[in-house]
């Protein structure tokens, strides 16, 4: 019966160990786990620069590029730098992420463009919406990378090399257009609509200067309609009534 018992026992025992060491490891998985959601920087501006590597001057050159972009294409470029891209195992899946939380880009995204370089890593990336793949393609953002990017991140030159992406980039990128039938159907709309309106002002006040015709019943009143036929009319009857009397006194 003790043997019995002490079976149970060390059965009971070796359960509870394999549950406590699974409860461990889980836990452990759990903590060593990289975070799903980290904070990501917000913008400030097409040369968001929070790992701090790039000159004021060549900013200044940066932005004016991305301006000028937006203003002849409506495409939206953006320069980022960040210290690191921990916990994101590479740069474009911290790129592909800060993308879409900055919605870069017009419409669903799709005519955006994003030069990401992580200090710390000396990586970097790019991310483009759907529209402008065909003018940006895979062997562009090689050779722009392989040129003036990553030449510049291995020597440190982070501004003057960010630059130079940037003017590389904005070459095929000002090829794309956004769409605007709506804007030019509409603004048509409003010069008929203006012509329009201003016809019916000038009808309505040729309408007012002219009593006569706003109120017909006046000129009946005035005798303008039958005048002239009461008296013709009037004259015929006093020739009748003449002729009847003469033949009756005979």
């Amino acid at each position: 019966m003790v043997t019995a018992f002490m079976k149970h026992l060390m059965a009971a025992v070796l359960i509870s160990l394999l549950f406590l060491s699974s409860a461990t490891v889980s836990q452990a998985s759990l903590y060593d786990r990289p975070k799903e959601r980290v904070p990501l920087p917000s913008p400030i501006g097409y040369v968001s620069d929070h790992g701090q590597v790039v000159e004021r001057e060549w900013k200044d050159r940066i932005r004016s590029v991305c301006t000028d972009l937006e203003k002849k294409s409506g495409v939206e470029m953006v320069i980022v730098t960040v210290p690191s891209i921990k916990p994101y195992p590479s740069a474009k899946e911290y790129a592909d992420a800060l993308y879409a939380k900055w919605q870069i880009g017009s419409t669903q995204q799709e005519h955006g463009l994003m030069v990401l370089v992580a200090v710390q890593e000396r990586q970097a990336a790019m991310t483009l919406g759907r529209q402008m793949l065909p003018a940006i393609t895979p062997d562009i953002r090689n050779e722009i990378s392989r040129q003036y990017l990553q030449p510049a991140i291995e020597r440190g030159h982070f501004g003057e090399g960010l630059y130079r992406t940037a003017v590389a980039l904005a070459t095929p990128a000002q090829e794309v257009r956004l769409e605007t039938p709506s804007r030019r159907r509409i603004k048509g709309l409003g010069v008929w609509i203006t012509l329009g309106t201003t016809i019916a002002v000038v009808g309505f006040f040729w309408w007012l200067s002219r009593p006569d015709l706003r109120h017909p019943y006046r000129r009946i009143q005035q005798g303008e309609y039958w005048g002239t036929g009461q008296g013709g009319f009037g004259g015929n009857w006093g020739g009748f009534g003449g002729g009847t009397s003469g033949e009756g006194y005979r």
